[in-house]
């Protein structure tokens, strides 16, 4: 992908990214979450390509995030940090669990530090709670929908741009 096409397919990326973060707001913030918009993140397994849509996607979805300005930084880093690793993953699987694994300690973390778990639920169970939500959103959904989308060699194509 090169200037404008690539501009154009992160731009858009983003965009969809913010819809169904923000669209599906009651599930896609809070200690207990299955953010939809995740299963896009193994668009960087495909392509490194897509990083800077998805991280921009988050950032602005965080925007709308009841923890302001900490999940603006923190929850992008999160993000930045498992669609980064995704180049180096042998297989979509493997890359899909980086962002279980990131999100779940860092937003877990990150939920405790504001004292924003209900009484009485440790940093621990916060970060297993986000950690199954991830897996739901980008491990079962994200591969099943990838391995569909995949079947089509043009969206093969579309998705696996260079």
């Amino acid at each position: 992908m090169v200037g404008v096409r690539n501009l154009l397919r992160n731009a858009v990326l983003a965009a969809v990214y913010v819809v169904l973060t923000v669209g599906l707001e009651a599930f896609s913030y809070g200690p207990v979450q299955v953010r939809v918009s995740e299963a896009l993140t193994l668009l960087a397994f495909c392509s490194p390509h897509y990083v800077p849509g998805l991280v921009l996607g988050c950032f602005l979805a965080n925007i709308m995030s009841p923890f302001g300005i900490t999940d603006m930084v923190v929850g992008t880093a999160a993000t930045f940090l498992a669609v980064y690793g995704m180049r180096f993953c042998p297989n979509v699987f493997v890359a899909s669990l980086l962002p279980v694994v990131f999100n779940g300690v860092i937003i877990g973390a990150e939920l405790a530090y504001l004292a924003a778990l209900p009484p009485g639920m440790p940093m621990a169970a916060a970060m297993v709670y986000i950690g199954l939500g991830e897996f739901l959103s980008v491990s079962v959904i994200g591969v099943l929908l990838l391995k569909v989308l995949m079947k089509s060699s043009r969206l093969r194509a579309l998705f696996e741009a260079k």
